[in-house]
């Protein structure tokens, strides 16, 4: 008998995302280190990684930073997917020291103050200014607050739990009493939504693969759903399920930018300005640095530090002498 044909071995980048999988990384770090391996291929002609080394990630990285002029974050995180894709794919991991880093340049953050805060906050309507008014007032990442679950919403004891954060870590913050009202109608909305979508027989809702092995139930229940859920059911991209994602980063930057010009503000802000703001504003009031630090999820205190650069009584709140005159 002729022996069985054997199954093609995967392709690199399929294994590329199989690796990234198997360590948990999400969605959009699948998609960049998959996405920075091809473009590394393609850049020297289709070669096979196994046939080049820190040379050739050398030479792609300088031309990313010559002729395509990215930025030194965009540099980093492609230096990242290659360091990835020779270590934990090609079991060849590359000599750091023999490649080129790039040195991100410190900034300050863009902060708004309050009547800033106040005027662009009243330009967002609906959704999006309940979703700005929570960035503002808990200091959460867009993306943080677009992931937030029912059951973390905790009215009783006026805080908000943030799952799986920068880092991978939890944290609590701090529910503001005046969205607390706009926020109970809100998900009342929400819920008449999701038992309409029970009936259609799609009320599932994305769960990490672990917990929806353990609780094959979970998906469906009230407390597992999406504070802020899309407008419509898509299909997952990778299981492909029919379900109701969270709503789209894109849409409230849409929104913010929109308000900001409305409001005449001459700054460059956006929806993680609100952040900074937040930070800012409670360092103006004399908070604790390290209990902004843990609302923030900041590793450091020295992170957190930056925000005593942008106060709005100058450089380490220096008194100009020209003002002592």
């Amino acid at each position: 008998m002729p022996a069985p044909p054997q199954p093609h071995p995967p392709k690199l980048l399929d294994r590329v995302r199989a690796a990234c999988r198997v360590r948990h990384y999400s969605i959009r770090t699948e998609d960049a280190y998959a996405a920075w391996a091809e473009r590394f291929i393609r850049f020297h002609g289709i070669r096979h990684p196994n046939a080049m080394a820190e040379p050739e990630v050398n030479a792609f990285l300088t031309h990313l930073a010559v002729e395509r002029r990215v930025s030194a974050s965009t540099q980093t995180q492609a230096l990242c997917a290659l360091l990835f894709l020779y270590g934990a794919v090609l079991g060849r991991p590359l000599d750091e020291l023999k490649v080129i880093r790039a040195h991100r340049p410190k900034r300050l953050p863009v902060v708004l103050t309050r009547d800033e805060v106040r005027a662009v906050l009243g330009e967002l309507e609906g959704t999006d200014q309940l979703l700005g008014r929570l960035l503002y007032g808990t200091g959460m990442r867009l993306l943080e607050a677009l992931r937030l679950r029912v059951k973390d919403v905790d009215f009783g004891l006026s805080q908000i739990t943030i799952r799986e954060g920068k880092g991978d870590k939890d944290r609590v913050t701090v529910l503001p009493r005046s969205v607390r009202t706009a926020l109970q109608e809100h998900l009342a909305g929400v819920q008449e939504l999701h038992g309409s979508d029970l009936a259609a027989g799609c009320g599932g809702v994305y769960l990490p693969a672990a917990l929806a092995a353990k609780f094959p139930n979970a998906a469906r229940e009230w407390g597992w759903q999406y504070v802020f859920p899309a407008s419509r059911v898509s299909g997952d991209p990778r299981s492909g399920a029919r379900r109701r994602h969270h709503l789209h980063e894109s849409a409230i930057s849409r929104a913010m930018t929109a308000a900001v010009r409305a409001a005449r503000i001459a700054k460059h802000a956006t929806a993680h300005t609100l952040r900074h703001s937040f930070a800012t504003h409670l360092i103006e009031a004399g908070t604790d640095i390290r209990t902004v630090q843990e609302l923030l999820g900041h590793e450091s205190v020295e992170t957190t530090m930056i925000y005593t650069h942008v106060l709005n009584r100058g450089g380490r709140g220096v008194t100009s002498p020209l003002d002592q005159m």
